[in-house]
């Protein structure tokens, strides 16, 4: 395998049974059933595992009605990664289902955005509305790991391993960073919260929760140059990527796939 060719997977660790409409600005038209799923992503290549964002723990689920399906752990235990091997972490941004867990890294050094630190301590984390997709402990945690020199702060596009960058997004949170990944099939995009559900980029409609509309809808735009093609761009929150997507084991189906190799349809 080439030093910047990567493996890729999703793994799927909770869930939340909600309507469609709540998952719409405007809501939608349709009365259906259009749950979430939650994952973080192992990049596996030449240069080690790259863990992109760490989930919500059962506490925080369980207050805010969120189902964990498979605890972290286990899911990175099932391909073999051992979390206190891991010297790079992700995170797309600090909502509460993407920056949890925070003592489970014990050696990472954690990547962030400034801009997505500079918004979750500071004055926008006065309005309740504005703070309530945030957790207390979680951002704080991460004030912790600033202070002991384990965060790495970037503006923008950056290279973090040769063949995977981040790339600012915004839009849903002020922060949001999505990452580019060269693989076998091309270059995969791990879109986070940049798109949600497949539906919304390919409709152009838009996630209640989010902090600039029109970062959202050119964000949608950056994910399509970004990616090789659209095919190659993974929503953050799909279960449609449990379906598209092949298990690298029998054992994993349903729970954690590969995204590296080209989808089902």
């Amino acid at each position: 395998m080439s030093d910047d060719i990567h493996e890729v997977y999703a793994i799927r660790y909770g869930h939340h049974p909600r309507r469609a409409a709540d998952n719409f600005i405007g809501g939608d038209p349709h009365d259906v059933l259009q749950p979430l799923d939650y994952f973080v992503w192992a990049i596996v290549g030449a240069a080690g595992t790259f863990i992109v964002d760490t989930g919500f723990d059962k506490p925080v689920g369980d207050r805010r009605g969120r189902q964990i399906v498979t605890p972290v752990p286990e899911g990175l235990a099932a391909l073999g990664i051992a979390p206190e091997t891991i010297e790079d972490v992700i995170v797309s941004h600090m909502h509460f289902d993407h920056c949890g867990n925070y003592d489970l890294f014990p050696h990472a050094r954690y990547h962030l955005q400034d801009r997505e630190m500079e918004y979750a301590t500071g004055r926008c984390m006065c309005h309740a509305q504005l703070r309530n997709s945030y957790e207390e402990d979680y951002i704080v945690s991460m004030v912790r790991k600033v202070f002991a020199g384990r965060v790495v702060f970037h503006d923008g596009t950056a290279e973090i391993a040769p063949g995977i960058t981040v790339h600012h997004i915004g839009g849903h949170a002020k922060g949001l960073q999505s990452v580019r990944v060269k693989t076998h099939r091309g270059y995969v995009v791990l879109a986070s919260d940049a798109t949600h559900l497949y539906a919304h980029m390919q409709e152009g409609r838009i996630f209640p929760t989010t902090y600039n509309l029109a970062e959202v809808l050119e964000g949608y735009n950056t994910l399509r140059k970004l990616a090789t093609s659209p095919r190659h761009i993974v929503p953050g929150h799909d279960p449609q990527v449990m379906a598209r997507y092949p298990a690298p084991r029998s054992d994993l189906e349903g729970w954690v796939v590969r995204l590296d190799v080209d989808p089902k349809e």
